[in-house]
This record gives structure tokens, C-alpha cells and sequence, in this order.
């Protein structure tokens, strides 16, 4: 992230708008389950938020100084933070019971890495684990905001066909002005009788 990009995702304003506006819009009253998972948490504002609804919270961070700062200031929490990529995530198939990416996924430096990190949110998930997040509609502002930083919009009505594509069902996007949500979800698994 550039510097006024960073600066504005630690800011107080930032704060009051995730946990006043996006994360209750995004998460309405769905269970997040005992193991949640959270894509991209950058400084972590989200991460303050979510730690409170949810037993434990496994955040995977790539930018190195992000994560470091993240895993400094949430010791002794329930939170773990993961240094990695999430287009090739270090955990175990069927782990989590939800998963979480809020404004990050326009910073993957390209569609094809996009879809990739949908496929690995999708494999890490259990059978019937819910995936919800949102990320920002493309303007003059926001392609300002990302001036010398990646900036790969996402698409709002193309991407409920990616996360299909990405074996995900229950496929939900809706658009607002500025911002669009998302949510799905991992088939469970069926039993067959006999």
C-alpha cells in the first residue's frame, strides 16, 4: 500500500466506518463458528472487530511490516497471526468455519491470482462454511487513493460467476454505492444412505 493509503486504513474515520457501516452490512447475523479465517487484514481494524465474534482468528497477511505490526500488537490474544500468501495458503483442507476478506482483494496484482485465492479460501474451508467479504467499486477517487500501489478492481457483477467457478454456492453479491459485498458458501458434504 502506498503511504496515504496505509495512513487512511489505520485512521479513526476508517475504524467507525468498518464497525459501524461495512462489517454489520457485510456479516449481518451470520455465525463465523469456532475457527475463522480472515484474508488480507492489513492493519488489522477489522481484526479488532471480528477477534470479539469468534473463538479463534487465524489472519493471513503478506505484506511482512502488516503482519509484524499485527502479530505484535494482538500477542496473547485469540487471534494468530500468519505470515503468507493466499493464493497458496499453509493450512490444512476443511479447517476453517468461515472465512472473511473485507477491501483487500483489488491488492492481488491480477484477476488470474484473484480466482486463485478464491480456490484456496474455498479448499480451507469446511463443508458448509460460509465466505463473506466485500471490496471497493473502481473511481476517480479510489484510483487516486492507489497511486504507485496495486489496484486490480473487482467487478461486482462478474464476481458471483468467480466464486461459483471457484466451487463456491449460495452465491450472493450486492452493490451499494461505493462498495459491494459478497457472500457464499462451501457445499457440505452429502451422505448417501443405502
Amino acid at each position: 500500500m502506498n503511504r496515504l493509503h496505509r495512513h487512511f486504513c489505520r485512521s479513526g474515520f476508517w475504524r467507525k466506518q468498518l464497525e459501524e457501516r461495512l462489517l454489520p452490512w457485510v456479516l449481518g447475523d451470520a455465525s463465523l463458528g469456532s475457527d475463522l479465517l480472515e484474508v488480507g487484514p492489513g492493519p488489522g481494524l477489522a481484526t479488532d472487530w471480528l477477534r470479539q465474534r469468534a473463538e479463534r482468528l487465524t489472519s493471513i497477511e503478506i505484506d511482512e511490516p502488516l503482519a509484524a505490526s499485527l502479530e505484535d500488537r494482538l500477542e496473547g490474544t485469540n487471534v494468530e497471526v500468519v505470515r503468507g500468501d493466499a493464493t497458496d495458503m499453509p493450512f490444512a483442507d476443511d479447517r476453517f468455519s468461515a472465512a472473511v476478506s473485507f477491501t483487500m482483494l483489488h491488492h492481488v496484482p491480477s484477476p488470474e491470482l484473484q480466482d486463485r485465492l478464491l480456490r484456496e479460501v474455498h479448499r480451507v474451508l469446511r463443508p458448509g462454511g460460509f465466505f463473506a467479504g466485500s471490496d471497493s467499486i473502481s473511481s476517480r477517487t479510489f484510483e487516486w487513493m492507489h497511486v504507485f500501489d496495486t489496484l486490480v478492481p473487482v467487478e461486482p457483477k462478474t464476481f458471483g460467476a468467480r466464486l461459483e467457478a471457484s466451487g463456491f454456492t449460495d452465491v450472493s453479491v450486492t452493490a451499494a454505492s461505493r462498495t459491494f459485498r459478497f457472500r457464499a458458501r462451501k457445499a457440505a458434504r452429502r451422505t448417501f444412505r443405502s
